[in-house]
């Protein structure tokens, strides 16, 4: 009875055995399964075979094992990067092709973060990009629409103490739309001239429409009106610096975009607008050929 007893035990124990070396490993993810990245803090998902696509990438080393990954606490694989322009990166690695939006205002920051992630045919291709971008910068148009209006503002003017009457005068109101296509001149632009509201000087650049449209409004001194008045009133005036001139007129404002025009390469494109356009300061046209 114990011996039988002792085999059976040691039977137990063989076929227990047995069973746990016939579970299957676990295995690793196939390469077209989805992994989620967390970049920086914006998530992606993606496949290994995507992320493996250029094996002399630090991606390719990253997701083939020869690198060492991190993980997030949801065990995501983490990478200390910008998230933003990762997209770019991503879709590089799925098509081979650079897709950017016209108004792309990152390139040198994507040009970074594809140097860190070393995809050298991404290198390469924004390196073309670049040189693309600067040739289309060389040759550029410039064209200015203006238009003034009259109108009366009302405002208190304080005679004595607690004692004020009610006061009105004509003031000139002028708006600009500008176009370019260099974005780089608009740049350039909104470095000379600024707003001047709540008794600061603010540059126009944070008026920018897109990248190549800019439309200013501003108003010229008003007679007898409080300085208090055009805070108030949401009125702001421009001026050109360094000159630290205040544009009150847009014979005024023609001069000094014409300065800087002209300074960037720019000349007058006689043949447009119409001559009377141009001297009545309606529509000014200008060209650069590099």
């Amino acid at each position: 009875m114990k011996e039988n007893f002792g085999t059976g035990w040691g039977m137990v124990i063989v076929v227990g055995i047995l069973e746990q070396d016939y579970f299957p490993a676990p295995q690793p993810p196939a390469m077209s399964d989805p992994i989620t990245l967390n970049v920086g803090g914006k998530l992606y998902t993606t496949s290994l075979a995507t992320l493996t696509s250029f094996p002399d990438s630090m991606l390719g080393a990253m997701f083939s094992g020869k690198m060492p990954t991190k993980r997030d606490s949801q065990g995501n694989c983490f990478i200390d990067r910008d998230g933003k322009v990762f997209r770019y990166i991503l879709n590089f690695l799925r098509t081979s092709h650079l897709d950017l939006p016209e108004d792309f205002q990152e390139m040198g920051l994507l040009r970074r973060e594809a140097d860190f992630y070393q995809v050298q045919p991404l290198i390469e291709a924004l390196q073309e990009k670049e040189v693309e971008l600067s040739k289309a910068e060389k040759n550029a148009m410039l064209n200015i629409t203006l238009n003034q209006r009259v109108q009366t503002v009302h405002f208190t003017v304080r005679e004595a103490p607690q004692i004020y009457s009610l006061s009105s005068s004509s003031m000139e109101v002028f708006n600009a739309n500008i176009f370019s296509t260099s974005c780089l001149f608009l740049k350039l632009l909104g470095s000379k001239l600024f707003y001047c509201s709540n008794g600061n000087l603010s540059s126009i650049t944070s008026h920018l429409q897109d990248p190549n449209h800019l439309t200013l409004d501003w108003v010229a001194n008003v007679e007898g009106l409080p300085e208090e008045e055009y805070t108030k009133q949401n009125l702001k005036r421009l001026w050109v610096v360094p000159a630290n001139k205040q544009i009150n007129s847009f014979q005024v404002f023609v001069e000094e975009v014409l300065k800087i025009a002209l300074s960037d390469g720019f000349c007058i494109d006689s043949s447009h607008p119409h001559a009377l356009d141009f001297m009545n300061n309606k529509i000014i046209r200008l060209i650069r050929y590099r």
